[in-house]
């Protein structure tokens, strides 16, 4: 099919950076790049990657280290210039992409989408240690002085866009409570197109080079993952078998005092934070683990269970956020309350012991992946973008 139109899309994550935002970038461009012509701008933590070679899009990247003012001052400028040629906007950021973006589609004229994933205000404050509230309750407290500032940038580009996505009805309701019309908000839910791998469980081990009854949790190290607690019970699961080892996926700015927090409990031999891993390799951390755990406190939508279950790994997640919107409670997994202890080492308990729930959990699982299928992803986004 000729390509008749030309999609940027802005983004502040792309792998091989991990996260849900990142798999999702990538995931959609991959889509879109079919039929569109697509090109992504996107903060890096490397300044080229290999692969970018291979995609059937363009790929510009603004490395992260560079200086502050240069480093932001170089995205924007990309950002509004890439607009002229470009037929649809569309940010995946609510801030940093969204500015330049918004301000490049009304200068040049063009169509401005924004992909709301979160409340980023609120992600600042509990980073800056400004908030102790989780997600629900930071909605209704009073905003001031920087967080205050932040929450008006997103909120206007919210106002401002020809449209909203959101990846679940969860973050629906979150953004129409920021004085959003509904009717704006188009809920799309992530598209998995995880590839798993075949090798069995104990080639798996071995490749990783980490043995026994493997709990596996993935994600950006920042305080509401909770990878604290998890650390925190492994000495309470040991006691039910010494086997358990949890192993950890992900860097972030929580890694130095998580470290410290193992070494601290003595739990080297038992607790493996493995730092940031491709695609490819997750799927072998996946194929190796028993359990997939995600405690976290805030999810919008997570890619994280949605690749566990299309691994076939059975699940463990926090009744949060769009979580409840993939997870049947008893029947493709377990849910329980963020940083419960207790209910958290029964289910993991629970699974360990009942052989025939993990199979059916895993069965269920790959089910529930199956529907959120990218191609849904794709057909829907260019419904909303392609009008």
């Amino acid at each position: 099919m000729k390509k008749t139109k030309s999609i940027l899309i802005v983004t502040g994550i792309f792998p091989p950076d991990i996260g849900g935002p990142a798999s999702y970038a990538r995931t959609l461009a991959q889509g879109l790049s079919k039929d569109y012509g697509v090109k992504i701008i996107t903060y890096s933590s490397v300044r080229k990657d290999k692969q970018d070679k291979n995609y059937s899009f363009q790929v510009k990247r603004v490395w992260k280290k560079n200086l502050w003012f240069f480093k932001h001052a170089l995205f924007g400028l990309k950002v509004f210039f890439s607009c002229k040629n470009s037929d649809i906007v569309y940010s995946l950021s609510t801030l940093s992409g969204a500015i330049p973006s918004l301000v490049g589609a009304r200068f040049f004229r063009k169509k401005f989408y924004l992909r709301v994933a979160g409340d980023y205000a609120w992600q600042v404050a509990i980073e800056k240690n400004r908030s102790s509230l989780l997600i629900d309750d930071f909605q209704k407290s009073k905003k001031t002085g920087w967080i205050g500032f932040l929450h008006k940038i997103q909120v206007g580009a919210c106002k401002n866009a020809d449209g909203i996505i959101v990846p679940s009805q969860y973050l629906a309701n979150i953004v129409a409570g920021w004085g959003i019309p509904k009717e704006k908000i188009k809920v799309i839910y992530n598209g998995v197109d995880f590839k798993s791998t075949n090798i069995s469980r104990e080639e798996a081990k071995k490749k990783i080079g980490i043995y026994g009854d493997i709990i596996l949790s993935a994600g950006r190290l920042v305080p509401w993952k909770g990878f604290r607690m998890l650390i925190k019970i492994i000495p309470r699961l040991s006691e039910i078998s010494q086997l358990f080892r949890l192993v950890i996926v992900g860097d972030g700015p929580d890694g130095k005092m998580l470290e410290s927090m193992v070494k601290n409990l003595g739990l080297e031999r038992k607790v493996h934070l493995v730092g940031r891993k491709s695609q490819e390799e997750l799927a072998t951390y996946l194929a190796a683990a028993g359990i997939f755990v995600l405690n976290s406190g805030y999810e919008g939508f997570s890619h994280q269970i949605l690749e566990a279950m299309a691994a076939g790994t059975p699940v463990i997640a926090t009744a949060v956020g769009g979580n409840k919107e993939v997870i049947r409670q008893g029947k493709n997994g377990f849910m329980v309350k963020y940083q419960d202890e207790f209910n958290l080492i029964e289910a993991i308990k629970s699974l360990w012991e009942n052989p025939e729930l993990r199979e059916e959990f895993k069965k269920e699982g790959k089910k529930t992946a199956e529907h959120f299928s990218s191609e849904k992803m794709f057909e829907e986004t260019i419904k909303v973008l392609v009008k």
